[in-house]
């Protein structure tokens, strides 16, 4: 049972996408420092809301470089067509504004927003398996 991933199906790469990539790595390498400071805050507002912040950066960074990826190996590329419409991608940066706004009204509830993506992402994406097989 083979596991296929984005890395296999990526062709080549620009500068462009190179920065893209750092772009997301820094926006990833910012969560355990926001996660301790919420921890630590006992997920107040403020920090919960800069949590949310982090993460939706990080959506609209994957968002950008998937845009770039498929921008480079065209429409028609096995990349682009086991992407699609990116419908994770762009609920993820959906519910993650909500739970920024959300956050002043109830921390709870956007830290549950928050999970609610953590869960669609965990769900197995079989796109990419099915085209290289």
């Amino acid at each position: 049972n083979n596991h296929h991933h984005l890395d296999q199906i990526v062709k080549h790469v620009t500068g462009k996408v190179l920065w893209r990539n750092i772009f997301l790595l820094f926006c990833l390498s910012l969560v355990p420092f926001v996660t301790a400071w919420m921890g630590e805050n006992h997920f107040s507002s403020s920090t919960v809301a800069l949590y949310g912040i982090i993460l939706l950066m990080a959506g609209v960074a994957y968002y950008f470089l998937l845009h770039a990826l498929i921008q480079l190996h065209g429409k028609d590329s096995l990349l682009a067509t086991s992407i699609g419409n990116d419908f994770k991608g762009k609920i993820s940066v959906v519910i993650y504004a909500a739970g920024i706004l959300l956050s002043f009204v109830n921390s709870w509830i956007s830290f549950a927003l928050y999970c609610c993506v953590a869960f669609i992402w965990f769900i197995p994406d079989r796109r990419i398996e099915k085209r290289i097989e």
